[in-house]
């Protein structure tokens, strides 16, 4: 587990001391900032539910994500629920703001949990948060491995084939294939295992120097981000150990929630360049 970041703690302290709104205060609220986009009364609101924030992001702890970036994610999400509310539906802002709270976490648990994309569809983003669940409520005694799959497909209704690929992908992390084999044999990695007989080598070659071409293009488009953002973007996807974004911000000295807008910027711009500079023929 990371160590805890000095300014998380304090903002977590805050939180905690902060305000409790009744119905009629939250309603003023948030007709101010609907109406009048009276950033005060926006402030107080997001600032008075920022413990809601807090208490999700410690449930979603168990996948393995900093809770400094768990939190700010859902701060983010609080501000999508500030801004999309509607007072006159009857409903209270916190009731609301949980959903996009939960939404904004588990998209990021979903972008980082692996490097292989897990969750495609609606069935499999629920069965990655409520796998885990439901086999404890299945572990009753009664159920035998051969119909775990069934068991599971039905208490979540979801096809069981898709049960299966979720198991197999959620019973350990990456494992890199240039980890060493366990049987001992020295020199030896996982992919010196794998064959393909099938291989043609003009498409091998090819392939090659289309994937060449590629990283060129990515790299060109990191080494054109302005300074900061590039160090971002080499701290956040390019390093063997990726730093968070209170780690970066106290670097450069700015919030995390900066860090964040710039590396959503900077990530903007090297789509947009690579996708434009693909159909260019790359200088050698």
């Amino acid at each position: 587990m990371q160590p805890r970041d000095p300014s998380t703690s304090r903002f977590i302290r805050d939180a905690m001391a902060s305000e409790m709104l009744d119905a009629q205060t939250e309603h003023a609220l948030a007709i101010a900032w609907r109406d009048a986009r009276d950033e005060a009364a926006l402030h107080r609101l997001i600032t008075a539910y920022a413990r809601l924030a807090i208490s999700v992001a410690t449930r979603f702890r168990r996948y393995g994500m900093p809770l400094d970036d768990l939190i700010q994610q859902g701060n983010l999400g609080l501000m999508r629920a500030a801004e999309k509310y509607d007072p006159e539906n009857g409903a209270r802002f916190s009731t609301y703001a949980a959903w996009w709270i939960r939404a904004s976490m588990q998209e990021y648990v979903m972008r980082n949990w692996s490097v292989v994309r897990t969750a495609t569809n609606a069935s499999q983003k629920k069965l990655f948060f409520h796998l885990r669940k439901t086999l404890v409520k299945l572990d009753d005694g009664e159920i035998r491995s051969e119909n775990l799959s069934q068991s599971v497909a039905r208490e979540l209704d979801v096809p069981e084939e898709q049960v299966e690929i979720m198991l197999g992908r959620m019973s350990g992390q990456d494992l890199s294939l240039n980890t060493p084999q366990s049987d001992g044999e020295e020199g030896r990695d996982w992919l010196d295992t794998i064959v393909d007989a099938n291989a043609q080598t003009e498409a091998h070659v090819l392939g090659d120097l289309e994937a060449q071409r590629r990283r060129k293009l990515l790299y060109r488009a990191v080494q054109d981000l302005p300074e900061r953002e590039q160090r971002i973007i080499s701290e956040r996807h390019l390093s063997d150990s990726p730093r968070t974004l209170a780690e970066i911000g106290v670097e450069l000295g700015i919030s995390k929630e900066r860090v964040r807008q710039l590396e959503e910027r900077a990530m903007s711009r090297i789509t947009t360049a690579v996708r434009e500079a693909a159909s260019i023929p790359v200088p050698a």
